[in-house]
């Protein structure tokens, strides 16, 4: 990855993963929880959420050894599920709700760069319409990558949080008990390229049909 991807690449990934943070907590102050609005997150600034791991060191490694895919974090959102209104409604939505916001965002980034490349904002001169194509093709990207790898149903991912609201809430104790060794499966199966293997192809066939390239 070269520089200029670089400097294009790292506030896609920071506004991507920041917002998808923010979504659970926002989510979360609709369901009645409180507690990320009382800890100063439920906020557009970015300095609360930046995580020094997920959002500076990883993404800064990946750029150093030439990943053509930025990956990363914020610092999750701290939320009181027993606040809920209704437990397991409240779980299901604030689960799914980092996942649609990156999805809104990659709609909202693929309707920007249609616009650019069908001629819409030809007002802007050249110096502001390349940029801004290529930010938005790689938000598009970093932020599907970000909603499919979240939706696997792995412990502590978004999307076993979802399945886990339709079980029985004396179930719920064998998901939180398995979030220690889920870290290790993922871990795993990233660094064997299985989850890869599984979550790219849809991922890059989205990506390009959402730019119009096919």
């Amino acid at each position: 990855m070269d520089l200029q991807m670089a400097v294009i690449s790292i506030p896609a990934l920071m506004m991507a993963v920041i917002l998808h943070e923010y979504a659970h907590g926002w989510v979360a102050y609709k369901m009645g929880d409180p507690t990320a609005k009382e800890f100063g997150r439920l906020t557009l600034n970015p300095i609360p959420h930046v995580d020094l791991l997920g959002t500076i060191i990883l993404p800064g490694m990946l750029i150093l050894i030439g990943s053509p895919i930025l990956f990363g974090w914020a610092k999750p959102v701290p939320i009181n599920p027993l606040r809920f209104r209704d437990l397991r409604v409240g779980t299901f939505f604030v689960s799914i709700a980092g996942i649609v916001m990156n999805i809104w965002l990659a709609l909202a980034f693929a309707l920007l760069y249609r616009a650019i490349m069908k001629g819409y904002l030809n007002f802007l001169s050249d110096p502001v319409l390349i940029p801004l194509a290529l930010f938005s093709a790689t938000a598009v990207l970093i932020n599907l990558v970000l909603a499919f790898f979240n939706a696997i149903p792995i412990p502590p991912l978004d999307g076993s949080r979802a399945v886990m609201s339709f079980f029985s809430v004396r179930y719920w104790e064998l998901f939180y008990r398995f979030e220690m060794y889920g870290f290790l499966i993922i871990t795993l199966l990233l660094f064997t390229g299985v989850i890869g293997r599984a979550i790219f192809p849809p991922i890059l066939f989205l990506w390009n049909y959402l730019l119009g390239r096919i």
